[in-house]
Parts: structure tokens; C-alpha cells; sequence
């Protein structure tokens, strides 16, 4: 498979797979470099798994509702509706401030305030408490 993927900054990148003796080889190209690497069978499989699942996951998300909520209301989990992937990792009310930490999908963390009442769009509907 060569096509759909992309490397951090969005450019087009390959990836071949193929059997290499007992083992499986996996090929990156990207116009940062080439990545190769090989691994048992059984670790093939438990990496298909957690791309599937992973590819489940976003497309369960694309397909569902954006819901908009008060920043009050975030929950540790939530993830907010945009381009790339952020969320909260933790929230704190002070008065009419509510200070969020977001995480990225590339593991980078910020706090950001906002007012109680601002309204922030999630990505996934959830279920009432």
C-alpha cells in the first residue's frame, strides 16, 4: 500500500509491507527519510489490530455529531472538534475562569483559559450523566 498517508507535516508519504523470509518488513518513505523495519508475525498482527482499531476509532469520530458544550462542562477526555486531534487532559474552575490542558495527538500538552460560559464544539457526542 502506497497511497493515504501522510507524515507530521502533511506531505505525502509510502509505506510497503511485505514478507521478508519468516519474518514481515514494513517501509517508510517520507521527504524527511526512509524508516525500515522488521518484526515477527505475531507482532504484525498486534500492529494490524491497533491500526484497525485506530482507523475505527476516527472514523467512528468523523461520522458523529459535533455537540457544543460550555467550557464548564468539559470532561477529562473530551476532544474538541477541528483539523488535528486535542484533548483535555485535565480541567480547573476558578470563578468564572476555567483553565483546560489539552494534549495534542503528538503528546504536547498546554493549559488554555476560558470563560465558564464560552462554547467549545466536541467532536464526539456523549452521553448524559
Amino acid at each position: 500500500m502506497t497511497s493515504g498517508i501522510e507524515d507530521a507535516e502533511g506531505r505525502a508519504a509510502g509505506m510497503v509491507v511485505d514478507p521478508v523470509g519468516a519474518r514481515v518488513g514494513i517501509r517508510v518513505e517520507a521527504p524527511s527519510g526512509e524508516l525500515s523495519l522488521t518484526c515477527t508475525p505475531a507482532r504484525a498482527r498486534e500492529l494490524a489490530a491497533a491500526l484497525t482499531l485506530a482507523a475505527d476509532e476516527a472514523d467512528s469520530a468523523r461520522s458523529a455529531e459535533p455537540v457544543t458544550v460550555k467550557a464548564r462542562e468539559l470532561r477529562r477526555g473530551d476532544v474538541r472538534d477541528g483539523d488535528r486531534a486535542m484533548t483535555v487532559d485535565d480541567v480547573r474552575v476558578d470563578g468564572a475562569t476555567v483553565h483546560v490542558t489539552w494534549k495534542s495527538g503528538a503528546g504536547r500538552s498546554w493549559t488554555q483559559g476560558y470563560d465558564a460560559d464560552a462554547d467549545i464544539t466536541l467532536r464526539v457526542v456523549r452521553e448524559s450523566s
